[in-house]
């Protein structure tokens, strides 16, 4: 994929390990009034690779724009909306290369997880799921339970919800792992990740997860941080 040369650059070198949690936060203006953002990480200005959280004022907007790396959303809290449809909290959107929409935002505001420029060029469907309504799998270990929200080539995207004291196995990360912590609190030997935290681990990378008491339902991506370099 190509795109414009690159200005801003945030965790751009998909080589480290990055992990930010919700006392990390700082959140920056978008071009469009009541829209913020928390950027993740990003390689360009508006015009780039970008993983954020998008924090949607009640009965906000976006002009309408073309993805022209494709799109991917979460909808953490509140309804998005656009003139294609309604999505409220739970629900996975794959936008593909080419796409485009004017988002609209109700009276109760939205956040999303959303990840821009990161689609290959041959994955061309786009996804609508509500996660509320859809059925879970049986996890590799007791106390896990799985439900596949994508796949395309070596990317794989799930949400994985974790019952409290719950212990998986030592892992490695071919291609790499992405987590987002949408509630309860998720622990490796490195440390513990609150709701909110965001972490992001390379090519290769090895760890061994649990939790606690509270448990945690975590978005999981793996297999889409493999490089050349790396």
């Amino acid at each position: 994929m190509a795109f414009a040369p690159n200005h801003l650059q945030l965790h751009a070198n998909l080589s480290q390990r990055i992990v930010i949690r919700p006392d990390d936060y700082i959140w920056v203006d978008s071009p469009a009034e009541g829209v913020r953002r928390m950027m993740l990480d990003r390689d360009g200005d508006e015009i780039g690779r970008a993983t954020s959280l998008v924090a949607y004022a009640p009965s906000s907007c976006f002009p309408k724009h073309t993805h022209g790396g494709g799109e991917e959303i979460f909808v953490l809290s509140g309804t998005f909306s656009d003139e294609h449809g309604h999505y409220p909290e739970g629900s996975y959107i794959r936008n593909p290369i080419g796409s485009s929409h004017t988002p609209q935002i109700g009276a109760d505001g939205a956040l999303l997880f959303v990840k821009l420029w990161q689609m290959q060029e041959d994955d061309a469907k786009r996804q609508v799921m509500q996660t509320k309504d859809a059925s879970w799998f049986q996890g590799l270990v007791t106390g896990l339970k799985v439900l596949p929200l994508y796949e395309h080539g070596t990317e794989h995207a799930a949400l994985v919800s974790w019952a409290p004291n719950t212990h998986f196995n030592r892992h490695q990360h071919w291609g790499g792992e992405e987590i987002l912590v949408l509630e309860g609190t998720f622990y490796d030997e490195h440390g513990s990740y609150p709701k909110g935290s965001w972490l992001r681990s390379p090519h290769l990378s090895q760890h061994q997860p649990f939790t606690r008491e509270d448990g945690a339902l975590i978005y999981v991506k793996t297999g889409h941080l493999h490089t050349p370099s790396s």
